[in-house]
């Protein structure tokens, strides 16, 4: 058993002081209020882990590689190039080292789940693995090497444009049809590490047509779903160009959106579409910092927030992982957006770092289908801060939050992921074997 005493600690009732917590295996045993006990191991503030909802691993490998100017306007589709050129390179080992390093990054950050928006299905030509989930075990290695909670979202991609036009062969390593995909997320089931979660992800409109969005939606069995959305304005030209309507105003109209689905980015919707998708319950899956990267535009969280809705952050491209930097960029980008402070605080909860972390942790929870929150029964993970860190110095409750996320730098000093102690000291205990690992494969890759 291992038992934790914390000065303060951040439970689902608020902060309290002097709290233990016991664990044996990946869930808490209990949680009380008590003074030390002989053989505790003590820390100064504790957090509940924060869910990543939107991860490519292997993006990890090429972060900063796109950051110079062509001879055309720079946006998402140049990017796009760049990156399908980079991914032809990789094996599924290759896959699994650059992915491992991602993880171990997450954890250091605070993060303990991992949504994986998994996509790479296919060999270089094209073709199936034998084991049509090798690249999925690939990142099922990556989850366990690690010690990151896992919750798979294999990827269905079958089309290159709205209306199921033909694919791009830079594509060829994305594609399935609704047999292959039915098959690959069956294999991948048996692939995953112990409490890990699976669930399904059509790509997006573009990459899927009217019918097999409907038969991937009947294939999750109440199991987590999630589709990027209105990331781009060409997006949403040719989708108007296709139905009619807005790919928001699209999805909400045709497919059952509630609370299993984790709309990715959403960036670009009017303010009736924002309503409405606040109304059905989906977790809006935000990764400002790779927004922020490619150009994408601002989500309007001020107005989503105010109607109730939820929202999750993820790291997508892994350009930066940083869980309070991704707070930061999302309150930051309403500010500029707004031109006025404090934009996604409110009267009945005025901290920012409060509410930012609060929003992230429990609709990261619903968007990943997992427990979530430092109680008995819920699974072990808990981040600590350092309070030597200067930011964090004499501060408390709230104000630790809101320390963490807009002034302090490496502050996350232990991370426990289901139980398992995967970061001491800011960094991950197998860092070095990990990082030494990537190098190696970086090396090949880019030589």
């Amino acid at each position: 058993m291992t038992s934790l005493w914390f000065n303060t600690i951040l439970l689902p009732q608020g902060w309290r002081d002097g709290v233990r917590v016991t664990f044996t295996g990946a869930a808490i045993a209990s949680v009380e209020q008590s003074d030390p006990q002989p053989g505790d191991e003590r820390h100064e503030i504790g957090l509940p882990g924060l869910s990543n909802v939107h991860s490519h691993g292997f993006q990890r490998g090429m972060a900063g590689l796109s950051e110079q100017r062509g001879d055309n306007d720079d946006d998402f589709w140049t990017w796009r190039k760049l990156m399908y050129r980079f991914l032809d390179r990789l094996d599924p080992d290759d896959i699994a080292a650059i992915t491992a390093l991602a993880y171990v990054e997450m954890l250091e950050a605070g993060y303990t789940h991992v949504g994986e928006f998994h996509y790479l299905h296919n060999d270089t030509d094209g073709q199936r693995y034998a084991n049509p989930a090798e690249t999925a075990a690939s990142i099922a290695r990556a989850a366990a090497t690690s010690g990151i909670g896992l919750t798979l979202l294999p990827v269905f991609y079958a089309h290159g444009g709205f209306g199921g036009t033909d694919p791009d062969p830079a594509q060829r390593r994305f594609l399935s049809n609704i047999d292959s995909y039915a098959a690959l997320l069956e294999a991948s089931r048996s692939t995953l590490p112990k409490n890990a979660r699976l669930g399904v992800a059509p790509h997006s409109l573009r990459a899927t047509t009217v019918d097999e969005l409907e038969t991937i939606v009947s294939l999750a069995s109440g199991a987590p779903i999630h589709i990027h959305i209105a990331e781009q304005h060409g997006e949403v030209e040719q989708c108007l160009a296709w139905s009619g309507q807005r790919p928001l105003e699209w999805l909400l109209d045709h497919a059952p959106v509630d609370v299993r689905w984790c709309l990715v980015h959403a960036t670009h919707m009017t303010d009736s579409e924002c309503d409405a998708m606040a109304a059905s319950g989906a977790v809006a899956g935000l990764c400002p910092i790779t927004e922020a990267n490619l150009g994408d535009g601002i989500f309007p969280a001020r107005r989503f927030l105010g109607a109730g809705g939820a929202i999750a952050i993820g790291t997508d491209s892994n350009i930066a992982i940083d869980a309070a930097g991704e707070l930061r960029m999302l309150e930051y980008s309403q500010r500029l957006a707004h031109c006025g402070r404090n934009m996604l605080a409110s009267a009945a909860r005025p901290s920012v770092g409060a509410t930012l972390f609060g929003q992230a942790h429990d609709g990261g929870a619903q968007a990943l289908g997992i427990a979530a929150g430092i109680a008995p029964g819920r699974p072990a993970n808990i981040a600590t801060l350092d309070a030597n860190a200067p930011a964090l110095i004499e501060r408390d409750g709230e104000r630790l939050l809101d320390s963490w996320i807009f002034a302090a730098r490496g502050a996350v000093d232990c991370v426990w992921s289901q139980g398992r102690q995967c970061v001491s000291g800011g960094a991950h205990i197998e860092r070095d074997l990990v990082a030494k690992n990537y190098s190696k494969i970086l090396k090949k890759l880019l030589s």
